[in-house]
């Protein structure tokens, strides 16, 4: 016997035995009811409220299994949340942390032959309110989780809701499921170091095997190097010369060298990118810098954060990931994000990632909420933390393990945590510790940071805030109502959140709502925004910058625009503050079910128009305008790896699309940002904006149209657009200035350009490329004022 794999179908019901169906593992229970046709779609209407009580239920599944051997063991991952196991009638395993991997010896359980396995999922609302219950003070969770008390157990935080999340608490297992031989020689773990010098990378393979103590050989680079394994350890190094070294994406290529260890009949693989990256935390005259030095060279991260692929489990498959991550990379990012209130991703999220070189930000999950620190969780916690350290850690794309997210800034969020600051802060230390302990034992070579935002270790101060040190989170403009030109207030050394809500493009809003619930303040519309005030901010800053559009769809489309205009206003400055700035990573790059939140890619990974504006904001080279002392400075960025010369050419444009020049410069642009001109402000006339181009001497060329005014105040003339179909590329042109052209089509897909300004005389051809190469999409065409004026 070598393996049996468990995957396939089971039989799911409930505790009360109204509910049974098949359940094909690995998946969810929701999706396998769903699929059984029991429940209406989750995602649609206001199901979400009518669904809750899955949560409250024990669900069991159950299957038979066949094996010649009794000596085996059961192994699974991903078990969501608190389960107990059986085979032939007996307990073999209680569990309680869905970011674990489990080995259950079988032996004396098993028999030749036939054997039933059954797994309850016990109710995680029950589990967790028994253990709130039974805790000695008061932890309370975020009041984004409308399902209580999801923080005491190991659990991704968001199933509890969000302010972006559905909140359906689902259960079952997403990773291993299978039988194994017990006594066979196996290699538990591989330990991965490297050590950079002299043009040539040592790199120490430490070998953890079980029922093999012999040899052991690794391969690499076309060299063999070989050990013997004492008490199930065996070290061995590796030295490569001249490596083809991994770098990000923008700043080079991303070579894998393919790594075999064997041990006796057992056999371990990686992929391992040889790289040299460093966190630079020094101290300066501003506080303390924050960046990324990869071999060598210091990084500027552009990216996204990113939250599950979808609310349930088993709606993901690699190939949606691979998409979702690959819009990333095509929108010029080079890091994600792992947010900690979800959950440690599959071994493929990070093997895509080293393929496409997206370094990865790998929060620790535990997310906005007052934790346990007993000594039985923090036995869970150092568990957890091994299995996914151990698993992940050789990854050329992670970049930085963090311990949480929020967690110092909710000790200030809550009565209980500001009344009695000094246990809740100890309490919040002893699971840091824990973590970081934990991490530095399993990978000593680990880049660790306490919580993100922090100002740095061993400081709790306001990381919201302060811009001088450390990575941010700056919600000011979201939360707080701030004007988008408070975005230029602050400085940040790395700003790992940021965001701006829109609405979900018309696609995704008829997955959720029919016609009649199209409009912003139906009960469907507001119970698919999960962040309160959310749906009134979108529109009382629709009302500060634009007129008021003139249909749903219009507010629709308006409200892509204005997160677009939002998030470009950021990044486009804090990229021109290089290099006290080194990163910038947006709220949020992808969706967990359709609805108005943050993302800059719709569920189902259809564009926004924000992610389209993202690939010219995050593009190598690009230029803005800053505004100074009533004056604009032109300001040109340069993140890669060479210097080049920029020319540019500033013009003002009047409603009408008549070009003025105004004045024309250029710069050499090293790794960094440098003043190219000053255009004053009285050059321009009332209704004029800036309009300017650029072109390096490499060949690259950009384009980007300023407005010193809210668009509101501005007189737009029809632009009366056209445009010539032919299969799936339209040729667009206007007759006056067109801002914020966006085209629309009734099928998934990807436009090759989006949102942008058209110039009478100019011609616009634009590919749009279905999803399913079968449809013949419909399209409908947009611009600013086609939106606003009657």
């Amino acid at each position: 016997m070598t393996q049996l794999d468990l995957a396939g179908a089971w039989a799911l019901s409930d505790d009360s035995g109204e509910y049974s169906c098949a359940m094909h593992m690995p998946t969810d229970g929701i999706s396998a009811l769903l699929d059984a046709g029991l429940i209406p779609d989750p995602y649609w209407g206001r199901n979400e409220y009518d669904l809750r009580w899955i949560s409250l239920r024990d669900w069991t599944v159950s299957r038979h299994f066949d094996t010649s051997e009794i000596d085996i063991d059961l192994v699974l991952s991903e078990v969501d949340t608190v389960v107990t196991v059986r085979v032939n009638d007996q307990i073999v395993l209680e569990a309680e942390n869905a970011f674990r991997a489990y080995r259950v010896p079988l032996s004396g359980v098993a028999k030749v032959g036939a054997n039933t396995i059954s797994i309850t999922f016990h109710s995680p609302v029950v589990a967790g309110g028994k253990k709130h219950a039974a805790h000695p003070f008061e932890l309370p969770i975020s009041k984004n989780c409308p399902i209580p008390d999801g923080n005491f157990l190991r659990k991704p935080a968001c199933d509890f809701g969000w302010d972006w999340n559905i909140a359906l608490a689902p259960f079952g297992i997403y990773g291993r499921m299978a039988i194994e031989p017990s006594q066979a020689a196996r290699i538990d773990r591989l330990a991965i170091t490297q050590t950079h010098a002299d043009g040539a990378v040592t790199l120490g393979v430490t070998a953890y095997t079980a029922n093999h103590d012999g040899e052991v050989t690794a391969t690499i680079a076309g060299q063999v190097v070989t050990g013997q394994a004492e008490n199930g350890v065996c070290e061995l190094s590796v030295l490569i010369e001249n490596p083809d070294l991994w770098w990000p994406v923008d700043q080079g290529d991303q070579p894998l060298y393919d790594l075999t260890v064997t041990a006796g009949t057992a056999t371990a693989q990686r992929r391992i990118g040889l790289r040299d990256l460093q966190l630079v935390t020094e101290t300066d005259d501003i506080g303390l810098g924050f960046k990324f030095r990869i071999n060598g060279r210091d990084v500027f991260c552009k990216g996204a954060n990113w939250i599950p692929a979808d609310a349930l489990a088993g709606q993901i498959t690699d190939a949606k990931t691979r998409d979702l991550l690959q819009s990333a990379v095509d929108a010029n990012m080079n890091m994600v994000r792992i947010w900690g209130g979800g959950r440690y991703e599959p071994t493929s999220f990070y093997d895509a990632c080293d393929e496409m070189g997206l370094l990865v930000w790998q929060d620790f999950m535990f997310a906005c909420n007052l934790y346990p620190s007993d000594n039985a969780y923090l036995k869970e916690v150092r568990a957890e933390v091994t299995d996914n350290v151990a698993r992940m850690h050789h990854h050329a794309c992670i970049a930085i393990w963090c311990g949480d997210n929020e967690l110092i800034g909710a000790l200030g969020w809550y009565d209980c945590s500001i009344n009695d600051r000094d246990r809740y802060l100890v309490n919040y230390d002893r699971l840091n510790r824990a973590i970081e302990t934990q991490l530095l034992e399993i990978d000593p070579t680990a880049i660790w940071w306490p919580s993100s935002p922090s100002p740095g270790p061993m400081n709790f101060g306001d990381a919201w805030h302060d811009d001088g040190s450390g990575d941010m989170h700056f919600w000011s403009v979201w939360h707080e109502g701030r004007d988008f030109d408070h975005y230029r207030d602050v400085g940040p050394r790395f700003c790992s959140e940021f965001g701006f809500q829109s609405y979900p493009s018309m696609n995704a809003v008829r997955k959720f709502a029919g016609e009649a619930d199209q409009n912003i303040a139906a009960p469907v519309l507001e119970s698919h925004q999960k962040n309160a005030g959310g749906n009134a901010r979108i529109a009382e800053t629709m009302f500060r910058y634009f007129r008021w559009p003139k249909h749903f769809d219009d507010f629709v489309y308006m409200s892509q625009v204005q997160q677009g205009l939002a998030i470009k206003t950021a990044v486009t400055h804090w990229r021109s503050l290089k290099p006290r700035c080194m990163g910038t990573l947006i709220w949020q790059l992808n969706d967990t079910w359709p609805v108005c939140s943050w993302a800059s890619l719709d569920h189902g990974g259809d564009w926004k128009l924000m992610h389209h504006m993202a690939r010219e904001f995050y593009a190598p080279v690009m230029v803005t305008a800053v505004p100074v002392d009533g004056n604009f400075v032109i300001r040109a960025v340069n993140d890669a790896p060479q210097a080049c010369e920029v020319s540019v050419t500033v013009s003002a444009v009047d409603m009408a699309g008549n070009l003025r020049a105004l004045h024309a410069g250029g710069a050499t642009v090293e790794t960094s940002a440098v003043d190219v001109l000053t255009i004053k402000g009285a050059d321009l006339n009332p209704d004029e904006m800036l309009h300017f181009t650029w072109e390096t001497d490499a060949g690259a060329t950009g384009s980007d149209t300023f407005a010193p005014k809210p668009y509101k105040d501005y007189d737009l003339q029809a632009p009366n657009l056209t445009q010539i179909v032919s299969g799936n590329t339209l040729t667009l042109t206007a007759q006056t200035l067109a801002l914020f052209v966006a085209i629309e089509a009734d099928v998934p897909g990807r436009f090759d350009h989006n949102a942008f300004t058209l110039l009478p005389g100019q011609t616009k051809v634009v590919q749009f490329t279905p999803t399913d190469p079968a449809d013949q999409p419909n399209f409908t065409l947009r611009d600013l004022h086609s939106a606003t004026y009657a």
